[in-house]
């Protein structure tokens, strides 16, 4: 599992969250998706990488610039760990 993090400027309530998560859900194949117009993020969990291009496009085509594409490994937290 991979979680991205996107820096996106332009969202200035939670219906800009909604249109940026309805983008990302319809362009990729994702777990969870969740945007913050405070913070100007959104935070992408999926099986895979995605491809950052093509996530930049999605994103500005609906109208919002993006920023800074982080990557990470993203373990799922449950009630309890595993050993």
């Amino acid at each position: 599992m991979v979680k991205t993090t996107v820096a996106v400027e332009g969202m200035m309530c939670p219906m800009c969250e909604a249109h940026v998560n309805d983008a990302v859900r319809n362009g990729f194949k994702v777990k969870s998706v969740s945007s913050s117009h405070k913070d100007n993020r959104t935070e992408i969990v999926s099986e895979e990488a995605l491809d950052e291009a093509a996530l930049k496009a999605a994103i500005e085509k609906t109208g919002y610039k993006v920023g800074n594409i982080e990557t990470e490994p993203y373990e799922k937290k449950g009630l309890f760990s595993r050993k």
